[in-house]
């Protein structure tokens, strides 16, 4: 067999490499990212066959636990250990969006595409409170594309990971609806949390790039001229 191609560096990757190395993270750590998994099967337990401002509400509460989860992700990632201040952009940043994703899931996806990258910022770059909401915002726009098809493929590939394992669960092994639900959340939901600390280091070396093209190295020849002024 020959060997796989290296992967893109940050700054090419492609969405489908996103993923890919977020499995691979994932994978590499899965013990340890297990447990941020619990929050969100917790709430979809609870919001079975709800109506939506039930759903809603829910999602509220479930707020600081959902944002501890990926704020320990990020942690997990990068190796840095978690700060309060993360915690507190990541609830900042969630407000909106139990609200956004309630009607259909997209305009949540492009609000965290926006400015959800702050939280891996307040991780690894050590920011205060509105440095971080800035930098995420920064983030956000170096290729906003990029960062929103990311999260939406990651959350569709979740999505139909849970729906494939739920199946599986039901018909070999007689769980219930709920109790395939649940294992499948606990085990898959994690990869978003993965896949949006992988998608700051894609946008961070986006941003790096655009300014190196904005503000180009001097002209060595140019600077270090040593003909005297008006000589050809």
């Amino acid at each position: 067999m020959r060997d796989l191609p290296p992967p893109l560096p940050p700054a090419q990757r492609t969405v489908g490499q996103l993923i890919g190395e977020s499995i691979r993270a994932y994978g590499n750590d899965f013990w340890r990212l297990l447990p941020a998994g619990l929050p969100i099967a917790a709430v979809d337990q609870a919001s079975v066959h709800e109506h939506a401002l039930v759903q809603v509400l829910l999602y509220y509460a479930a707020g600081p636990f959902i944002t501890a989860a990926y704020v320990w992700a990020c942690s997990v990632v990068y190796r840095r250990p978690p700060t309060w201040t993360a915690f507190l952009v990541g609830m900042t940043v969630y407000l909106p969006f139990p609200v956004l994703r309630a009607g259909f899931a997209f305009p949540g996806v492009a609000w965290l595409a926006f400015l959800g990258l702050a939280v891996p910022a307040a991780v690894v770059e050590r920011l205060a409170f509105r440095a971080a909401l800035a930098r995420g915002r920064e983030l956000g726009l170096a290729h906003y594309l990029h960062a929103f098809f990311s999260l939406a493929a990651l959350g569709l590939v979740v999505v139909i990971a849970e729906q494939a394992l739920q199946v599986l669960l039901h018909s070999q092994s007689g769980n219930s609806y709920r109790g395939a639900l649940l294992l499948a959340d606990v085990v898959l939901s994690p990869l978003l949390y993965v896949g949006g600390a992988l998608l700051y280091q894609d946008q961070a070396a986006r941003v790096g790039s655009r300014r190196a093209d904005v503000h180009p190295p001097l002209d060595a020849d140019s600077a270090g001229r040593a003909d005297p002024e008006g000589q050809p």
